[in-house]
């Protein structure tokens, strides 16, 4: 294997398009120049539609985990009372950022695997009169679970006053997303994902309803505080300094995107989801999660016969081929697939073929090519 040929296939960071790299290895430019005022007038036109919103998308040179923490210290307080959906480790994070920031939790567990249960909610909201706000995650990428935001949200309005704040990092600009629609308060998301960029960037955008909320919030917050980057974001700029090849690099990504159509997009993700679970499916190797709950961004497989990590180690080893494994009480026990972002269905189609030839390799008897005939003839099911 030549040493520089890698397969990245993990649920983030994912692989960067050509363009794109070439985007962020232009000259450098001022950060307040007005070069840089185009560009994120160009980008924040743009992020919009990704978010479903007619509200600004907030942009912040930082990780996914910060938005999450900027998601709480602006919309809640000390001592006030939240309701967290955890089904899986980010779900769980949105709980020690809470804790940390001492708000009283309480927590809707989920067995890992599962979605969360809109009517379960609402039991639970009926109990909690006093929730300021529910936090979910959109995608559970330590479980490839799509948990049913758009349901999940009706309850949030329908049994309570509470805002909805929705971790979107992994499926934000792979999965349909209808802030405004559906009724989300705040949804944040990170560049390194299906936004096809390296980590650097989050992305936050609020309702009206919690932008009144965040405006009276007297927390003490400083560089993550949301209202100072809608402010200057009203001016084409950022109030601290940005990471400027990266937003070159997002102007690229984003031009991309316009240019495949979001419905194509979305489309797309779907059909390596299906692709992905028919070849598991064929070969007899179990997922973690449910069709109905399955991420279009990531696949979650838990085998039974043999070792999850053994067959990671050979891909890599023969084939140069990245993906991800378990967290938390699931390591060592599943692995996961990323599709998402500058991925295709020929992608796919190589994984699964790999993945055959490592099965072979670690002793688990298969047919060769029956994962990839199963996910050969997904890909034709879903174009008729």
């Amino acid at each position: 294997m030549q040493a520089d040929k890698q397969l990245l296939r993990i649920p983030g960071p994912t692989p960067i398009p050509p363009s794109v790299q070439r985007a962020m290895s232009q000259p450098m430019i001022g950060h307040r120049g007005q070069e840089m005022k185009d560009l994120i007038n160009t980008v924040k036109e743009k992020l919009k539609p990704i978010f479903g919103t007619q509200e600004d998308v907030l942009i912040y040179t930082a990780s996914g985990t910060a938005a999450l923490e900027t998601a709480v210290i602006n919309a809640v307080q000390p001592g006030d009372e939240v309701l967290i959906i955890v089904t899986g480790a980010f779900g769980d994070r949105f709980t020690k950022i809470c804790d940390e920031y001492h708000m009283k939790v309480h927590k809707y567990e989920v067995t890992w695997g599962e979605g969360a249960d809109p009517e379960q909610l609402a039991v639970l909201l009926q109990k909690l009169p006093n929730v300021k706000a529910v936090f979910a995650t959109f995608c559970e990428t330590s479980t490839a679970v799509l948990n049913p935001i758009k349901e999940l949200a009706e309850v949030v309005h329908r049994e309570s006053g509470a805002l909805f704040i929705v971790d979107g990092v992994s499926c934000i600009g792979g999965t349909e997303t209808k802030m405004d629609e559906w009724g989300l308060d705040i949804v944040v998301t990170g560049s390194q994902k299906a936004m096809m960029l390296p980590a650097g960037l989050a992305f936050i955008a609020a309702s009206n309803r919690a932008w009144k909320v965040i405006e009276a919030n007297p927390h003490a917050r400083f560089y993550l505080d949301m209202r100072k980057y809608r402010d200057k974001l009203q001016e084409d700029s950022t109030p601290f300094t940005p990471a400027v090849s990266l937003l070159q690099g997002l102007k690229q990504a984003l031009a991309l995107m316009d240019a495949e159509g979001l419905h194509s997009i979305y489309e797309r993700h779907e059909t390596m989801k299906v692709m992905t679970r028919a070849a598991f499916k064929a070969l007899s190797i179990p997922l973690l999660t449910a069709d109905v709950h399955a991420s279009p961004t990531v696949t979650a497989v838990k085998p039974d016969d043999f070792a999850a990590e053994e067959l990671r180690k050979v891909v890599k080893t023969n084939f140069g081929l990245t993906l991800a494994g378990g967290q938390q009480h699931l390591k060592g026990q599943i692995f996961r697939i990323g599709h998402m972002g500058y991925c295709s269905p020929a992608d796919i189609l190589q994984v699964i073929g790999i993945m055959e030839i490592g099965l072979q390799q670690i002793g688990k008897k298969i047919d060769l090519g029956l994962g990839v005939k199963a996910a050969q003839t997904a890909y034709l099911e879903m174009k008729l």
